[in-house]
């Protein structure tokens, strides 16, 4: 492949990760069961933004079914669908989070964590039983749950004159972006949020205004340029 065909495959790739502004979740908690051979498989999926609410609730179920023999679960975190953790709790390696985990992929999720609950009927299930019950146990919870898309949104912040108010507030209403936050000093300042596949728009009628400047840095506490 030539050097030019590889560069445009590359633009291409960019181009498609900038325009990908929108992933699935789950709306609310939901619950599902299966049982096999007297063993009582408890599934539920939560909806999960950061890694401290996984452990938070991980702990609250795990002392909800003190009496269970094994918890179990998988979770995915973030648009991208990078930071994910499968966890068997004791069950043989690989029969319980990674079909788990397989579910909230077949399910095209994130920002999701599932438990699945094993309370053990005295029967064996083996390796495959173990996996296929484990599998229908979180299909089960993630087919009852609400599917919502949600957009991945980018921020900027600028400085800008006084005098050019009018302008930034018209391009504020033509492009529809969410501000997040506004200060009033010897100039203007402000952050807006707008969903990724919308921000080199933004972007560009922005800096066409005169004396604006975009900032690089921004204070955690105020959402302001400093």
């Amino acid at each position: 492949m030539s050097q030019r065909y590889v560069f445009l495959w590359e633009k291409v790739a960019i181009f498609a990760r900038m325009t990908e502004d929108t992933y699935k979740t789950i709306a609310a908690p939901a619950e599902g069961i299966y049982t096999e051979k007297r063993s009582k498989f408890i599934a539920i999926a939560l909806p999960v933004q950061t890694l401290d609410e996984v452990k938070a609730y991980l702990e609250a179920y795990q002392k909800k079914y003190y009496d269970a023999r094994h918890v179990c679960y998988a979770y995915m975190l973030g648009a991208e669908r990078k930071d994910f953790r499968a966890n068997d709790n004791g069950e043989p390696s690989g029969t319980a989070g990674k079909p788990i985990l397989g579910q909230i992929n077949s399910h095209e999720l994130t920002d999701v964590l599932v438990i699945v609950v094993r309370y053990f009927g005295g029967i064996k299930l083996g390796t495959s039983g173990l996996i296929v019950a484990y599998r229908a146990a979180a299909a089960e919870a993630l087919d009852a749950a609400s599917v919502l898309e949600k957009t991945v949104d980018e921020e900027v912040t600028f400085w800008f004159e006084y005098p050019f108010m009018n302008d930034v507030m018209r391009i504020v209403k033509e492009e529809g972006p969410a501000i997040v936050a506004q200060g009033y000093d010897t100039d203007c300042s402000m952050t807006l949020r707008i969903r990724r596949s919308r921000m080199p728009r933004l972007r560009e009628r922005l800096e066409k205004v005169e004396t604006l400047r975009i900032c690089s840095r921004v204070d955690d506490s105020s959402g302001l340029p400093v």
